[in-house]
């Protein structure tokens, strides 16, 4: 069963609430967001104490035309090639910011892979299924969600593919 406080139910997030809406287990993680830090996805690792493998950014990528969620761990950078190649695309390359955030309805550094405005493809790195939990941005900088990769794949129809690299 999810777990919040007064203060995170009051404020819910389209990611949370696709989340209580399907019934998936999840657990919130708030922190303070320094603007300053380098990496949003490295200050949540940092600030939740959980290892950088297990939190997972939300990249937007533009495969031939079409834009592509691209879900990968912090710890890492997402390959293009293999992200393109995982959809049956040829070409991919970072979809504009200010696009992404008007298609998925998040700020940068608070993509959520969940209750995005518009359905994308999704693409989840293959890492994940060595994790009994990740980590993914819950909608907003500050605010992670911690679920199994399982439940992830299945809510957003995602590929699991290896495109993340070291």
């Amino acid at each position: 069963m999810a777990k919040k406080s007064k203060k995170q139910q009051s404020g819910s997030t389209p990611a949370t609430v696709a989340l209580t809406s399907a019934g998936v287990p999840y657990t919130l993680h708030a922190y303070e967001h320094d603007p300053a830090h380098p990496s949003y996805g490295e200050e949540a690792a940092e600030a939740m104490g959980v290892s950088p493998d297990r939190v997972f950014k939300t990249l937007v990528a533009d495969v031939d035309g079409a834009l592509t969620v691209a879900v990968v761990p912090v710890a890492g950078q997402l390959d293009l090639k293999a992200l393109a190649a995982a959809v049956g695309g040829k070409r991919a390359a970072m979809a504009d910011p200010a696009l992404a955030e008007r298609t998925t309805g998040y700020v940068r550094g608070g993509i959520s892979p969940l209750g995005q405005r518009k359905a994308l493809p999704t693409v989840l790195d293959a890492s994940a299924a060595g994790h009994a939990t990740i980590c993914v941005s819950a909608g907003r900088r500050g605010l992670e969600v911690e679920l199994s990769p399982t439940d992830l794949t299945a809510l957003t129809t995602a590929t699991l593919a290896p495109i993340g690299r070291s």
